[in-house]
């Protein structure tokens, strides 16, 4: 098998890949994710206020359950970050590895951060609490993951775009005429 195979072979396993995680319902990227959220926002209500864990995604403070929710963990923000890295040709298969696990790594943080955040609202009755968690929710999770994409083409230097990329390659090795 050529190079035009093997990258055509390439692109198939990456879009195959994408598929096999998306079902059924991201559910790898909550039973990775959940624990990794869930513990740390416990250990960091825990620095100023008793806690108790009293299920695998609640922690009771100070009598207010704060429920950690599928939605919480942002199991699709995870998928969509991994969309981004998969879609995007010319990445050795190592810093493929690098960036996904960077990726991740830095979402993980900001989503435990922006938890804490919102449990201390939570916890002291401020009215704020439901505005910041709807533009959390439905503003700044977004800008969350295209910054961290961002990111990763500055740190990483990709110089492809996701998606166009392969369908340019893919067209450029078609039959079809080209002008």
């Amino acid at each position: 098998m050529g190079k035009q195979g093997l990258d055509i072979l390439g692109i198939f396993l990456r879009y195959l890949i994408l598929i096999l995680v998306a079902f059924p319902s991201l559910w790898i990227f909550y039973f990775i994710f959940t624990p990794l959220t869930v513990y740390p926002v416990h250990f960091l209500l825990n620095l100023f206020f008793p806690v108790s864990l009293i299920s695998e995604t609640i922690i009771l403070v100070q009598e207010i359950p704060i429920e950690i929710i599928e939605a919480c963990v942002a199991g699709s923000a995870y998928y969509f970050l991994l969309i981004l890295n998969l879609t995007t040709s010319g990445i050795k298969t190592k810093t493929r590895v690098y960036m996904i696990l960077f990726a991740f790594f830095l979402f993980l943080i900001i989503n435990i951060i922006r938890i804490f955040f919102l449990s201390l609202l939570a916890i002291s009755g401020s009215s704020f609490f439901d505005i910041t968690h709807i533009v959390f929710w439905y503003a700044l999770s977004t800008l969350f993951v295209i910054g961290i994409w961002f990111i990763q083409v500055k740190v990483f230097r990709i110089k492809e775009i996701p998606i166009y990329s392969d369908i340019k390659f893919l067209y450029k090795q078609s039959k079809i005429k080209h002008r």
